[in-house]
């Protein structure tokens, strides 16, 4: 049995297999330290650059995206290898601590270990840069992993894990593909007994992550859940609108919409509702789809897409530009629609198609109550001119990264961490956040001299101690 060309589906034997295989190379590779490693990693890094064109000629054969995109994704990928790499020694090395006043007599210090074995689900929308998210970090915490692509991507995870075997030769068995249906992926997760992992880092749909939770339940192997989004523009009344249109437009309509923390709703200010919706328009308009995007990969989501366009119009709402007639397989035309009402599936659930809801607000209050209403909370994005009053409704938002007067501008700053709540999942991945979700802290105290009073000996006279105790209370009560 294969799954895509000449990649097999493993069973869960395999999967333990696999694991075993990285535990193996895992110890040697977290012997290395932190300076090995990093030069290790690094050279990976310029292998892959070298193959952009191969990754991303295999990107675009597995998902329909236009070349040019999939050479983006690979540069935001190793964009992010060489952050982790070069930044893992000073995150995650052993630092000294405070010890307070109670305990001076200790010196404190604090280090973080690798957990051992990464299991990786990676999704097919972004099947390099979204999993090497993971990966890169817990490789350059000290771990290896063991990655379950998309049965629609395989060919890329396979292609990865053997470049790396290729540029490190002395760990080819530090990353391991394993390639099939859901069914693999749920074997990584535990769902057919213990697979040997210590942590799993999944991204794709909340229902979905829901079973991973599950069967990593059973064994208490934490998890790290990237669920997808369904993020919002707020435009206020001074906003660039030119800027504002052009953004979203690149934000809802990229990679066919298929983007987690794509555009999929906007809250423009009643004053600039019109101006701003007819600048979309003219923008969505004048893509061509085929060029400007490509293909739903999951062609079953057309399903989705269909059904929340249609619905919004049973609901009232308008398209502004395409609508039922737009969505014709395999690539589908862009859909702008306005006055949709909020519990309306195209704004309550994740579409990912290129359609985007434009909807007027009061105001920017009113604009943040609806952004926040959804269940889901991954990104969001501010336009105004104010660049202040921005960053102040940034931090307003529950959504876990947002951009102001740009969409998805965290998503290339790789100290950023990202991540969301809700229905978007929880844990971090990128930045100091994302090294530090695939280590374990370890905190080392040394008793450096006997103290005046040593609160942890029966030797001490229990007045002394009483004393001490009293003292301490004092201090707390006062200061």
């Amino acid at each position: 049995m294969t799954t895509g060309t000449n990649h097999p589906a493993h069973t869960a034997e395999d999967v333990r297999a696999a694991v075993a295989r990285a535990r193996s190379a895992g110890r040697s590779w977290a012997a290395l330290g932190a300076r090995e490693r990093r030069a290790a990693l690094l050279r990976w890094k310029r292998a892959l650059a070298a193959r952009a064109d191969e990754f991303a000629q295999v990107i675009a054969s597995e998902t329909g995206k236009p070349v040019h995109d999939a050479r983006a994704e690979v540069l935001l990928t190793l964009v992010h290898l060489d952050w982790a790499a070069r930044n893992a020694r000073r995150v995650l090395g052993r630092r000294r601590v405070p010890s307070g006043l109670l305990s001076v007599h200790q010196r404190a210090t604090l280090a973080y270990r690798p957990l051992g074995v990464i299991g990786v689900i990676g999704p097919w929308n972004y099947p390099l840069y979204t999993p090497m998210g993971s990966i890169g970090y817990a490789l350059a915490a000290g771990n290896a992993v063991v990655f379950k692509p998309s049965e629609l991507t395989p060919g890329v995870g396979a292609l990865l894990a053997r470049s790396l075997g290729e540029a490190l030769p002395d760990h080819a068995d530090l990353l391991q593909a394993v390639t099939g249906p859901g069914s693999t992926g749920a074997a990584l997760a535990g769902a057919e007994g213990p697979s040997g992992v210590d942590k799993v880092a999944f991204t794709g749909s909340p229902g979905t992550a829901r079973k991973v939770a599950a069967a990593c339940a059973a064994t208490l192997t934490p998890l790290l859940a990237e669920c997808g989004g369904k993020d919002a523009v707020l435009v206020a009344a001074d906003a660039d609108l030119d800027a504002a249109a052009d953004a979203i437009v690149w934000g809802a309509m990229g990679n066919a919409g298929q983007t987690c923390a794509g555009v999929e709703r906007v809250y423009a200010v009643e004053s600039v509702h019109e101006a701003l919706c007819s600048r979309i328009v003219s923008r969505a308009r004048a893509l061509t789809p085929g060029e400007a995007y490509g293909p739903l990969t999951l062609s079953s989501q057309l399903d989705v897409v269909e059904r929340h366009v249609k619905q919004a119009l049973v609901d009232g709402a308008t398209a502004r530009l395409g609508g039922p007639d737009a969505l014709r397989a395999p690539v589908l035309g862009p859909v702008v629609l306005s006055g949709v009402p909020e519990d309306s599936p195209a704004v309550t659930e994740e579409t990912f198609g290129p359609v985007v809801v434009v909807n007027p607000v009061r105001d920017m209050d009113e604009a943040v109550e609806r952004a926040d209403a959804s269940a889901y909370s991954l990104g969001a994005a501010v336009f105004t001119r104010d660049r202040a009053a921005g960053v102040a409704l940034a931090e307003r938002l529950g959504s876990g990264a947002v951009s102001v007067n740009s969409v998805l501008g965290f998503a290339a700053i790789p100290s950023l961490p990202f991540g969301g709540a809700g229905e978007s999942g929880y844990g971090r991945i990128h930045g100091e956040e994302g090294l530090r979700a695939f280590a374990a802290p370890r905190s080392v105290t040394v008793r450096r001299f006997a103290p005046a009073v040593d609160l942890t000996s029966f030797a001490t006279p229990r007045e002394k101690v009483a004393r001490a105790v009293e003292l301490g209370r004092r201090l707390h009560a006062r200061f």
